[in-house]
C-alpha cells in the first residue's frame, strides 16, 4: 500500500531531506586521497548531530545481517551498501558514492551522488555524467497521473545509448516514515505501466550504473554489491515529492 503524505507529514520530509543534504554536502568536501572510508563513516556520526538527525542505515537489520555503519560508502567496482573500514584508502582516481539515509522526527532522507576523486579516467566522468543525467531524467518524468513505469523508462532511455550496465538487482523506492516504502522503482521499464503516481508519494529515485555489465556479485560481508566484471559502478539519489505541479526535489544541497 503506498503512503500519501499529509501536508504537516511533508514538513516533516523536507526538514529530514534537509538535513540529509546537507550532511552528504559537507560529507563530500571531505572526499580525499588518503582518508579512509571508516574515517568519513566516523564524520558522517559527527555531521549528523551537528545537522539535528541520526543515520537510519546504522543498526538497519536485514535477515541476521546488522548493518555496521552510518553511511553507505562504496569505491570503484561496489555499487552500493559499502560499509567503511579503516584500511580502505581513497586514492587518486577512485569514485566514490556516498549513500546518506538519516532519520529525523520520524522521517527519512534519503540521497545520494558519486564523487570523483582527482583524475580518473574519461569513461568514468562520463559514466558519473550520465547517472546524474538519468536520474533527473527519471525526475522530469514525475507528474500526477504518470506511472511508475514512466520514471524508469525515462532513466533507461537516458542510459540505453550508452550501453552502460543498468543495475536491476537493486532499486529505487517510497520513502517517509520507514527507509523502504512501496511503490518499488526500478531504474529499467515500460512507460504507463506500474503505479499511478498520486501527489504526497515521496520517492527516492536512485539510478546505479556499471560501466560493464549489470551483473552483480556479493561480498563476504553480505552488504556490500559490487559488479560482476570488476568495472567502476555510479550512484545518484534524490527524494522526491510528487506534487500537482510536478516533483519537488526534498533534498536539494
Amino acid at each position: 500500500m503506498i503512503d500519501l503524505k499529509s501536508e504537516a507529514e511533508v514538513n516533516r520530509m523536507r526538514a529530514a531531506c534537509t538535513a540529509a543534504a546537507r550532511v552528504l554536502q559537507d560529507l563530500s568536501s571531505l572526499v580525499v586521497p588518503g582518508v579512509s572510508t571508516a574515517g568519513l563513516d566516523a564524520a558522517a556520526r559527527g555531521l549528523m548531530t551537528r545537522h539535528g538527525c541520526e543515520s537510519a542505515c546504522h543498526g538497519y537489520v536485514v535477515g541476521r545481517l546488522t548493518y555496521p555503519g552510518y553511511v553507505c560508502i562504496s569505491v570503484n567496482d561496489e555499487i552500493v551498501h559499502g560499509i567503511g573500514a579503516p584500511d580502505r584508502i581513497i586514492r587518486d582516481g577512485d569514485l566514490v558514492s556516498l549513500d546518506v539515509v538519516v532519520r529525523r522526527e520520524g522521517f527519512i532522507g534519503d540521497n545520494a551522488r558519486t564523487i570523483v576523486v582527482g583524475n580518473a579516467p574519461a569513461e568514468a566522468l562520463a559514466l558519473c555524467r550520465d547517472t546524474e543525467n538519468a536520474l533527473h531524467a527519471g525526475i522530469a518524468a514525475v507528474k500526477p497521473g504518470n506511472r511508475v513505469g514512466d520514471i524508469s523508462a525515462a532513466i533507461q532511455a537516458a542510459l540505453s545509448p550508452q550501453g552502460y550496465g543498468i543495475v536491476r538487482d537493486f532499486v529505487g523506492h517510497g520513502v517517509g516514515r520507514q527507509m523502504h516504502e512501496e511503490p518499488q522503482i526500478p531504474n529499467f521499464g515500460k512507460a504507463g505501466t506500474g503505479p499511478k503516481l498520486l501527489a504526497g508519494m515521496a520517492l527516492a529515485i536512485e539510478p546505479m550504473v556499471n560501466l560493464g555489465t549489470h551483473k552483480i556479485i556479493m561480498a563476504a560481508d553480505g552488504w556490500t554489491a559490487r559488479t560482476a566484471d570488476g568495472k567502476v559502478s555510479a550512484h545518484f539519489e534524490h527524494t522526491v515529492l510528487v506534487t500537482e505541479k510536478g516533483a519537488e526535489i526534498l533534498t536539494l544541497p
